[in-house]
This record gives structure tokens, sequence and C-alpha cells, in this order.
């Protein structure tokens, strides 16, 4: 739920919203505010203003005394801003939210506590006492114990292994293989990345990570969930610059990721019967990857002309603008081969999508690249010198599907110009990743 503060692209989600008036609005009683929701507003915020000033408002906010649920909202989110902007004189004043009644801003709490790299023993005892607490999320607790590797906590962590509960069970295997380095248990991690539940399989892939279970990673790549869990997994255990690991390839893994076919993934669900058409659309509005790959699957089966009238008609009505649904259009755009007369149409949804540059539809613009490859590369040719430009284009997933385009371009035979090869071949790409693939692309050019 966390990252650096560098990392997110949704860090300022109040753009209007300055450091002055956010201060003002952290001083202003509970009584005074325009909305109950002012005080979280404006803490999350002063993310966006790292120093002393918004330092000191947090910390004069966790130490406000006032019980309503605005002001214990706002130390949630105070909490894991402290830890975000490095906060290390907050580590005393977040320690003390340990005691709260509000299981929030205790997981917070232990969460930032992680974080910042705290090493006082009196809050680390009481992280480790909490574990015995079934109301905590002791699945954060136990991963702050070890990510602060905490070794006294390991007799607690370790009879966790065995918990009923998949997240708690899966953090302590993780946590005991960091600790003490022993990977008895570690296949059950494997097992987990195929439970019904999709916070399960995220929790699952995430433990993999934390374990450093590389030889999980062909697992992790069949697991149904959104492709960004099973991206940021080869991201963190991936060997740095190795093409080679556990029998996969580099490269192939990544081209597998971006074309994200449901025929690479073991999915958990199944249909007993055959489904309405319209059924399946709807069920790309769902928060479980493994329905919507089912979905995705099975549609793809049936003729682009009889699928478009309703297609068209959620798309206008809803998907355009959700973005996980949008993502799953835009895949079964690329998967049906004839749409018949809608084909300038469908070409048209995925030119947007491409340059559709609101933060969360990211996923959906390297989709939208293959797909427009798929349906006129002609089309999509035009564009790449602006798509593989890194000062031009900042999402490496887009300038990565953009290198797997001129591949298969070069296959087909295509032109891609000269002005391509220099502007792009010959300098390097800041992304590791799209500097292999393209790589790759040039010893497939002969004049090069």
């Amino acid at each position: 739920m966390n990252e650096p503060v560098s990392s997110s692209r949704f860090n300022n989600i109040h753009p209007g919203l300055d450091l002055e008036e956010s201060l003002r609005i952290l001083s202003l009683p509970v009584a005074e505010l325009e909305s109950s929701s002012d005080r979280y507003m404006a803490a999350a915020q002063l993310l966006n203003f790292p120093g002393w000033q918004s330092e000191q408002a947090l910390l004069q906010l966790l130490a406000d005394g006032d019980k309503t649920q605005a002001t214990q909202l706002a130390k949630r989110k105070a909490v894991e801003v402290l830890a975000r902007l490095g906060c290390r004189d907050a580590i005393q004043s977040i320690g003390k939210c340990l005691n709260s009644d509000d299981h929030y801003l205790v997981e917070n709490a232990a969460w930032a506590l992680h974080q910042l790299g705290c090493q006082d023993q009196g809050f680390i005892n009481q992280m480790v006492a909490l574990l015995a607490d079934r109301r905590q999320n002791r699945r954060v607790l136990i991963q702050s114990l070890a990510g602060l590797r905490v070794m006294q906590a390991l007799p607690e962590i370790s009879a966790l292994q065995n918990d009923d509960r998949p997240g708690v069970r899966g953090a302590a295997i993780a946590a005991v293989a960091t600790l003490s380095g022993s990977k008895d248990r570690i296949l059950i991690l494997g097992e987990q990345l195929f439970l019904p539940n999709q916070m399960d399989r995220q929790s699952a892939i995430q433990d993999v990570i934390d374990a450093g279970a590389i030889e999980l990673l062909e697992e992790i790549m069949r697991t149904p969930v959104s492709p960004a869990f099973r991206m940021r997994a080869v991201r963190l255990l991936w060997p740095e610059a190795q093409p080679l690991c556990n029998g996969l390839s580099l490269l192939d893994t990544l081209d597998s990721l971006l074309f994200d076919s449901p025929e690479c993934l073991q999915l958990v669900h199944s249909y007993g019967e055959k489904q309405e058409n319209l059924f399946l659309i709807n069920e790309f509005f769902g928060t479980d990857f493994s329905r919507c790959y089912l979905a995705l699957q099975t549609l793809a089966c049936e003729p682009g002309d009889r699928l478009w009238p309703l297609l068209e008609q959620r798309w206008l009505e809803e998907a355009h603008n959700d973005y996980g649904a949008h993502y799953f259009f835009i895949r079964l755009f690329a998967m049906i081969v004839d749409w018949g007369d809608e084909k300038a149409k469908v070409e048209d949804y995925c030119d947007d999508a491409i340059f559709n540059r609101r933060p969360q539809f990211a996923k959906s613009r390297p989709a939208a690249i293959l797909a427009l490859l798929s349906l006129q590369p002609e089309r999509l040719n035009s564009s790449l010198t602006q798509l593989l430009d890194p000062e031009l284009e900042a999402n490496w997933e887009c300038r990565y599907a953009s290198w797997m385009a001129v591949a298969q371009m070069i296959g087909m035979g295509m032109s891609i110009g000269t002005q391509l090869v220099h502007l792009h071949i010959k300098t390097n790409d800041p992304n590791a990743f799209v500097e292999s693939k393209k790589r790759q692309v040039a010893g497939l050019l002969t004049d090069f």
C-alpha cells in the first residue's frame, strides 16, 4: 500500500491544495472544518512538501487528543506520511501509536517503524507482543519485524506458519526464511499463489519477494493477478544483468508479461456452462483478475462483429473511464483478429489508449501499443519515434512494448526508418529491461 515518496504516481491527489492551506487546515479545531475529511486530505497532501513545517504539523496532529473519527483517520495518514518523508524524529511519536485502540493506526505505526529503521527496543518488544493479538494485522507486524531483522521474534513468528489465515501464514513463512535462512516451507507459498481469493494470491507474491524465493518465479508468472504484481516480482527478484534465471529467459518473460495472454496463466475459476456474452463482458468490471482473464479467454473465441454492439455499448457507458475494465477491453481488441467493418473504430480506441496519460490507465498503454500492432502496424509505426524516446515517453513498459513492436515489424519486412535507428538504437535507455530488449532488436537489423 505504501511506496517511497518519489515512486508513486498518485502522491498529488489534491493538486490545488498548497502547503500553506494544508497547514492551515491541520491547525483548525475539528469543529471549524468544512468537511470531516479535510484533516485526512491535508495530512496526505503534505507528502508533496517535504521539510520541517510539514513534519511538525504532522507530529502535532499525532499529539492531538481529539477522539473524533476525522482526527483518527488523519492520524493514520500522518503516520504513513511521516514514514514516507523519512522523518526519524517521528519514531517516538509513531511508536506511541502502538498503544492505540485503533488497530489500523497500530498497523500503520508498525509499518512506519519498519520504514524508519526503528531500533527502539521498547517498541520492538511491543510489536513482538502484539503478534499474540488476533485483532491486530499480524501480517504487517510480521513483515515489519522481519524487515527490521528482529531475531528475538523468530519463535513467535515460527508458530504463525500454521495460521489459518493465508496472509499471516505466508508472511510468517517468508519471515522465517529471512531471519533464519530456512526455506523448508517455501513451497507452501507456491501453493498460495493459486488460492481462490485474489488478495491471498497478491499477498503470496509479496511473500515470495520477501523470502527472495526466486525458484518460485515461474509459478508467479502463471498467477492470475494484475500483471503489475507479476512484473514487480520480476523487477525485484531477477538477478541484475542476468539474461537467464532458473530456466527462464528475461526477455521472453518480459514479452510474455506484456502480451499477458490468459493461455499462459493458471486460472482458478471455470464455467460450468456456456455464459452469455453480456455476462462475460461485465466480468471485466470485476475485481478478481482470474475471473476477468477467464472471460477474456472465452470472449476471444467469439466473432468480433457479433461482439461489437455489446462491447461498444459497455465501452461508451463505462469501460472508457473504468481503468480495470479498460485494460481488458484493450486486451480483447488485440486478441480478436477480424473486427469486420468496425476495425477502424477499434484502432481508434487503441490509439487513444496509447496516449491516455492519466495515471490510473498506465497499464492499458503498453497493451494498446501491442493491440494496435496486431490490428494495424502501419498506424503504430508513425508513433514509434515518440514512444521509443525516454525523454518523450516516461513509461518504460511503453518503450519496451514499442521495441517489441519494432522486432515484429522487422520480422514482417516493414521499414521502420533510419531515423528510428539513429535516434534510439545507438543511445542507451535508462531502464535496463528496455535496454536489453533494444539490444536484441538491434541484432535483427542487418544495416546496424
